[in-house]
């Protein structure tokens, strides 16, 4: 609703009305307060409207991950509640996580320099 077109031009809108009646009010402080005491009132309300559809998109976003983790049989299930986890919980673990992909990449660098040795060696025989 509030990120639509029509809600933009509603704004623009506001604006407008608001700048073509500065030379009704002489551009007084008066005029300059209305808008900026709207402003500040409306941005004030938005910061609690965005945390709340963030906080909204967030949980959807780990239930929706909570459910692919129970749906694997090969994934870890103690990883279903990490947000509930301390900081130095989730720092151990983001480290476990590292030295899984270092050794990943090793052992995909060993096996790609494998590779590359049975070309070398079925092209000289061939």
């Amino acid at each position: 609703m509030l990120g639509s077109a029509w809600a933009f031009a509603g704004a623009v809108l506001v604006i407008l009305v608001w700048i073509l009646t500065g030379p009704t009010f002489h551009f007084s402080d008066t005029w300059q307060l209305i808008i900026n005491t709207a402003t500040t009132v409306v941005t004030f309300l938005m910061v609690f409207l965005i945390q709340n559809t963030q906080n909204r998109d967030a949980k959807a976003v780990q239930l929706k991950l909570d459910e692919l983790i129970r749906a694997i049989r090969s994934a870890r299930n103690e990883l279903v509640d990490l947000e509930d986890l301390s900081d130095e919980e989730l720092k151990k673990l983001e480290e476990q996580f590292q030295r899984l992909r270092k050794k990943a990449e090793h052992d995909g660098n060993q096996r790609s320099h494998r590779e590359q040795d049975r070309a070398v060696a079925q092209g000289k025989s061939g």
